[in-house]
């Protein structure tokens, strides 16, 4: 169906029933979003989209999917409820500061370069062989972080890790497990810390 006639039956559907445009047409077609667009319920899937970048102040209760889409990066405080995949999505090199998302990340970590302040992840997260250099102030991961084979030479203090802590082949292998411990306090490490 051509895209023009989507967007007529769209208008239509708009006029006649009184219910807003569906987010992913507002995006692709850079139609102003409202209030209530920016509260997505349920999983939102931009998976192979052409759309190059998200609103400000989006909140997705359930899966952001991006993979091989088009976004070039992620907007400040983005809230995703369920898992965030941005596997593919060549152009994004930092998770953005206040990121929060409910479960894992799901990312190639390579190409990721810098996390911002305040990230929140309820589940894994894999920067296994990334460009990071350090985390910043205020990161809270409730599973498993992996920072197997970067080049992150201390852990900041107030760092929250509840699964277990993946360090091998980092600089940070040259800490005892008590030394790490004590080097993110008042944060806390409360699964193992992986060396091989």
């Amino acid at each position: 169906m051509k895209e023009e006639t989507l967007g007529k039956i769209f208008e239509f559907i708009k006029e006649k029933s009184k219910q807003n445009l569906p987010l992913f047409w507002k995006l692709k077609n850079d139609i102003p979003l409202t209030e209530e667009d920016l509260t997505f319920k349920g999983d939102l899937n931009l998976e192979n989209s052409k759309i190059t970048s998200l609103p400000d102040g989006l909140k997705v209760e359930g899966d952001l999917m991006l993979t091989f889409s088009e976004i070039s990066s992620l907007p400040d405080d983005l809230q995703v409820g369920g898992h965030l995949n941005i596997i593919g999505c060549d152009a994004i090199n930092s998770l953005p500061k206040g990121l929060k998302v409910g479960d894992s990340i799901q990312l190639s970590p390579k190409r990721i370069v810098s996390i911002g302040e305040g990230l929140f992840v309820g589940g894994d997260l894999n920067l296994f062989n990334s460009q990071i250099k350090s985390l910043p102030q205020g990161v809270k991961i409730g599973g498993e972080l992996i920072l197997s084979f970067t080049k992150i030479e201390t852990l900041p203090k107030g760092l929250i890790v509840k699964g277990g802590l993946d360090i091998a082949g980092t600089p940070l292998e040259k800490y005892s497990n008590d030394e790490l411990r004590k080097m993110v306090k008042p944060g806390v490490i409360k699964g193992p810390i992986i060396r091989d």
